[in-house]
């Protein structure tokens, strides 16, 4: 590891449902995940061509992914507009894992590959 790249360490805290927007982060993650359970689907940069990438540095969501795993479930929906829906088919190819992470468990996520977090319970998770 580069310590001066670091940011040090970051703990987040979520209730049951609370979902992180798919996004890369530029350096290495690793993940504890104190209490609780938080499932991560991870996609691999070559990934990013499907996954709708706000590349506009200045926009608030710079680097995130505009695919919200959980609208693939609304496809056979009939008021969703045809454009909505065949951008959502397309993005639903992204080749992605998925696993879920528990108390006493580490979670290493590699630089640029995109991860969607809900949380699984109440959890508390640090970064570094």
């Amino acid at each position: 590891f580069e310590p001066e790249f670091q940011n040090g360490i970051q703990c987040r805290f979520g209730e049951r449902g609370v979902t992180a927007a798919n996004h890369f982060d530029s350096g290495r993650n690793m993940v504890a995940m104190m209490t609780g359970a938080k499932r991560y689907i991870l996609s691999p940069p070559r990934e990013c061509s499907k996954l709708g990438i706000v590349n506009d540095h200045g926009s608030a969501i710079f680097r995130h992914s505009m695919l919200n795993y959980g609208h693939l479930n609304y496809l056979d929906h009939k008021d969703m507009p045809e454009e909505e829906r065949d951008w959502l088919e397309y993005a639903g190819t992204a080749g992605a894992v998925s696993t879920v992470l528990k108390a006493g468990e580490v979670l290493y996520i590699p630089s640029l590959w995109f991860h969607y977090i809900i949380s699984l319970q109440k959890s508390a998770q640090c970064n570094v």
